[in-house]
C-alpha cells in the first residue's frame, strides 16, 4: 500500500540527497498501513505532520509527490 506523508513547517529531512519538507508529500510503500508507517518513521523519525492512505489535496504542496526510494536504508 502507498502511504502519503506530509510535514510541518519546521520539519525538513534530507534522505539520499532529496529534501522532504512542508511543500511536498512523501510517498512511502509497505505491505500494509503498519509496515508503511514503520518505513516512514525509519526515514523521518517522528518529525512529520500526518500520514494519509489517500493522496491529500495537492494544491497545498507545490513540489508535488516524491517517492521515497524503497532502498534508502540499505
Amino acid at each position: 500500500m502507498k502511504l502519503y506523508v506530509t510535514f510541518g513547517q519546521i520539519h525538513v529531512h534530507r534522505v539520499n540527497n532529496i529534501t522532504f519538507d512542508r511543500n511536498c508529500v512523501a510517498v512511502v510503500e509497505g505491505k500494509d498501513y503498519k509496515a508503511a508507517r514503520a518505513v516512514a518513521v525509519e526515514a523521518f523519525g517522528i518529525e512529520f505532520c500526518t500520514t494519509y492512505d489517500k493522496m491529500p489535496d495537492m494544491k497545498f504542496y507545490p513540489r508535488g509527490c516524491i517517492e521515497l526510494d524503497p532502498k534508502f536504508w540499505e
